[in-house]
């Protein structure tokens, strides 16, 4: 059984990243999930959260933001988001702005629940933005 596998990032825009990697890690709607080559076929749906992958042969991992969407585990690993960001690309004074808005927006929210919902994604899209800029949640080991 190979060590690697290929990881694809699409964006609407984009291919993002494509690469043989050893292991992804993202931000499932259930919590950080790992995925390797020979893991179980699977799809899941993604948070808005911290992508963490290991390029083959590498010890040192990769981060980027995810703006939610789904992950499609099969013999590649492809990841389907509406935005993906390196670390250098984030804008936090931008993050931070957004993350303020939707807040301010939330404490005299209107009766629409959808919008609500949509206030607190754009929270958690910020959150995770200034937290990969900062070199993530989960420290590299």
């Amino acid at each position: 059984m190979p060590n690697s596998v290929m990881l694809e990032v699409t964006t609407p825009s984009k291919l993002f990243y494509k690469g043989e990697v050893d292991l992804v890690i993202v931000r499932t709607l259930t919590g950080d999930e790992g995925f390797m080559a020979g893991h179980s076929w699977a799809v899941k749906l993604l948070d808005a959260g911290e992508l963490w992958f290991q390029e083959a042969g590498s010890k040192d991992f990769k981060i980027a933001a995810l703006a939610g969407g789904f992950i499609d585990v099969k013999d590649s690993i492809t990841i389907f988001t509406d935005a993906a960001e390196w670390p250098g690309d984030i804008d936090v004074t931008r993050a931070e702005r957004e993350k303020e808005q939707a807040e301010n927006w939330l404490k005299n929210p209107s009766e629409d629940d959808s919008e609500i919902a949509r206030a607190k994604i754009a929270i958690a899209k910020s959150l995770t933005r200034m937290h990969v800029k900062q070199g993530g949640r989960r420290r590299k080991r």
